[in-house]
């Protein structure tokens, strides 16, 4: 079968597409034919060795796609086979951007009948974080958020989704004018340019006076830390779940003085189990016409590296598609 294969990190050009072994379905294991893969930020920082890579070099890249169980191994019900459906495979032991890849049955969602796979997989991982983060911050109905990088993937899907979880007021950032368009026209009431070093600034500008809630922290470095003060005093809880520029610059005793909360969003474990019970429901919506998925650009799955390029430069406006 044709696949990317990664031989060590690097840039872009490492991603080669080569000829390798068709896998096959292990013991509880599935077998699905792709249709769709998806490209995410996390996938750009493992190729450049942000992250070390989770199996041994060189090995086929990438972690999530959709399409159709060819195969089913001991233990699992024979019924899956033909069945529509995404996987994760957060291992890298089988790596989705490939012809066919190998997966836990534990890891795979049904996708229903009126959801192609393109557009399961741009809803099923930042979709499925989005709607898990909404549910982590147990929003009341009134309260007003601050979803940074508003008009992105999953910025865009917090966005989508915020009021229908119980938000009041939604302010968004963005970095280039197109994308905070974008945010607005996603519902953001008022969208920030986090360009701006003293964005954070604006923040209570953008509320009359008020105070933010919850946050959704994406940013990360100096501006989490600028943006204590716009939290409400005593309940204001920060979603941290990315660090787009690096570790924020927040201190304990920060937050210890303003009775604020701090979730930790993240992990391959107990997190990403939440993510993946939320991918029916977001598969779900979609079916349903409540949820329009975010597809940025769709690609030959050769132009992997493109792919990665279009991610790095931070251009793409919802879910980068690679189609085998």
């Amino acid at each position: 079968m044709r696949a990317i294969v990664m031989h060590e990190s690097g840039g872009p050009e490492v991603l080669r597409l080569e000829e390798v072994p068709t896998p096959t379905a292990g013991p509880g294991q599935v077998l699905v034919r792709t249709e769709a893969v998806g490209v995410g930020y996390a996938d750009t920082l493992l190729r450049g060795g942000a992250f070390p890579f989770p199996a041994p070099l060189p090995a086929v890249f990438g972690f999530e796609a959709a399409g159709t169980v060819t195969e089913v191994g001991e233990g699992v019900d024979p019924s899956l086979s033909g069945a529509r459906a995404h996987v994760m495979n957060l291992d890298g032991a089988s790596g989705a951007y490939a012809e066919y890849v190998a997966a836990d049955a534990g890891a795979l969602t049904l996708i229903p009948d009126e959801v192609t796979a393109t557009d399961a997989v741009a809803v099923a991982v930042q979709g499925a974080l989005a709607l898990a983060l909404l549910r982590a911050a147990r929003l009341n109905g009134t309260e007003n958020v601050l979803i940074e990088a508003a008009g992105g993937g999953t910025g865009g899907y917090l966005t989508l989704l915020a009021r229908e979880s119980g938000a009041g007021r939604v302010i968004g950032t963005a970095a280039s004018e197109a994308k905070r368009l974008r945010a607005r026209a996603l519902g953001a009431d008022h969208v920030l340019d986090h360009s701006d070093p003293d964005w954070p600034d604006g923040v209570r500008d953008a509320l009359d006076g008020g105070t933010v809630d919850v946050v959704f922290e994406s940013l990360g470095g100096a501006s989490a830390g600028r943006l204590l003060d716009a939290l409400t005093p005593g309940s204001g809880r920060i979603m941290f779940y990315g660090v787009l520029n690096g570790a924020p610059g927040i201190a304990p005793m920060d937050l210890l003085q303003r009775g604020l909360t701090l979730v930790g969003c993240g992990g391959m474990d107990a997190w990403a189990q939440g993510v993946l019970a939320a991918r029916a429901g977001v598969l779900g919506m979609v079916a349903e016409g409540r949820l329009l998925p975010q597809v940025d650009t769709v690609l030959p799955l050769a132009e992997a590296a493109k792919a990665h390029r279009r991610m790095e430069d931070r251009a793409a406006m919802g879910k980068i598609v690679l189609v085998p």
